[in-house]
């Protein structure tokens, strides 16, 4: 059976090969060759979700800014809606011009570079979680450099990436077009890992403890930034994640077992295609939307140290966590959220176990104070003022107070008939 459709591949006409470049690839690409009947409904169904997507998070960004709500991830996702705008209109300019290599090779470009500015946006929330819930190590300089040097890298690759993409178009020389692979190869999988960071660097950042709280380290709970719930924001993270790793690990995985431009495999179908791209991508943009990541994901501006999503530094609380030995060093679910069940204050939750393990309260005593009291007094002039009465027996105590409850009740009658 297999050689029966060997004989029927070779007997597929193909198309003359150009004498001059640019030339097109020996083989098979993800999604083929477009055709008018199939791709140009389906791509057309895709730009118009991605120009409502532009739509949507330009005025999320717009509003905002009249409300002195500054959020720049909202330009980035404009930007990338904007980017899949060209891809899907290349494409349909590409089925009308199927033999122009040139026109295929900007479609590919547009294709492979918007979609790393998700990958870059969920870095930047994942960032954004970590210092939250460990703000003494997680705002030191190094984490900070690391963060910055890794995307600048995502950017730099994506450069090379595409030169080498533009490159293999125009040169028959094998040695070139192997080197060229190989950077492709390279940048395919350094953009999945990228686009899985974030499930990793979030699943390490709950398994470790936070610090305990004392004099030189205040910041004992999570360092909430935003609306909503902690854990939808997490939610939302992790389901992104997860979909952008789907799409770019598919497309990893093709780069490494390709197929000649005649043969493809099903894994270059048109289904894939639309599935692992448009598809997944367009789902991220429309819960980013929908589930307001602009007023979940927000931080202050200016934030450069501990304590500063809240808006505020927090004040020190007491120690006395050293009793719990080393279960005291385990996060609980109320501490890696930074927020109890039912409805409990963090502070209370807190006090509720140190009593259990240290067998009494450590809330302070108060039974050996005593505030100073005090009674108004009402003098000549009809004014009233505070007199301490720590060293006034009973009997003066009851005499003040009658006495000045005299005086009131003259003073209201004389004020209500004029007198």
């Amino acid at each position: 059976m297999s050689s029966s459709s060997g004989a029927t591949m070779s007997q597929r006409p193909q198309p003359p090969q150009p004498h001059h470049p640019p030339y097109p690839p020996p083989m098979a690409g993800l999604g083929g060759v477009p055709t008018k009947t199939l791709d140009v409904p389906i791509t057309s169904v895709f730009l118009f979700l991605f120009v409502l997507g532009a739509a949507a998070h330009m005025t999320i960004l717009q509003v905002n800014m009249k409300r002195g709500h500054k959020f720049i991830i909202s330009a980035l996702l404009f930007g990338f809606c904007m980017a899949r705008i060209t891809a899907c209109t290349m494409r349909l300019v590409f089925n009308s011009y199927p033999r122009n290599v040139s026109i295929m090779i900007a479609a590919q470009v547009f294709l492979a570079g918007g979609v790393l500015l998700l990958f870059i946006i969920n870095l930047i929330f994942t960032q954004r979680v970590i210092r939250a819930t460990h703000p003494k190590w997680a705002w030191s300089k190094s984490l900070s450099l690391a963060f910055k040097i890794y995307y600048v890298s995502i950017v730099l690759l994506l450069i090379a990436l595409i030169f080498c993409t533009v490159q293999a178009f125009y040169t028959l020389d094998t040695n070139i077009r192997r080197i060229d692979r190989d950077i492709q190869l390279l940048g395919a999988t350094y953009f999945a890992v990228a686009a899985f960071l974030p499930i990793p660097l979030l699943t390490i950042n709950f398994l470790i403890p936070r610090p305990k709280s004392g004099p030189s380290f205040p910041y004992r709970r999570v360092d909430k930034f935003g609306t909503g719930s902690f854990r939808t924001k997490i939610c939302i993270l992790l389901f992104s994640s997860a979909i952008l790793t789907f799409g770019a690990a598919f497309r990893a995985g093709i780069a490494y077992v390709p197929r000649p431009r005649n043969d493809p495999a099903w894994y270059h179908s048109k289904a894939c295609f639309y599935i692992v791209n448009f598809a997944v991508e367009i789902v991220v943009v429309a819960l980013y939307a929908v589930m307001r990541i602009d007023k979940r994901f927000h931080v202050p501006d200016g934030s450069k140290g501990p304590g500063d999503y809240r808006g505020r530094k927090e004040e020190g609380e007491e120690g006395g966590e050293a009793s719990k030995g080393f279960l005291g060093g385990i996060n609980t679910e109320e501490e890696a959220f930074g927020e109890a069940e039912g409805g409990e204050k963090w502070e209370d939750v807190e006090m509720r176990k140190l009593a259990l393990v240290g067998g009494g309260s450590t809330r302070p005593s108060t039974a050996g104070l005593e505030k100073p009291a005090y009674v108004l007094v009402a003098g000549e002039d009809m004014r009233l003022s505070r007199v301490p009465t720590l060293k006034m027996s009973s009997e003066e105590r009851r005499k003040v107070s009658s006495e000045t409850s005299v005086k009131q009740t003259k003073l209201a009658r004389s004020r209500y008939y004029g007198t």
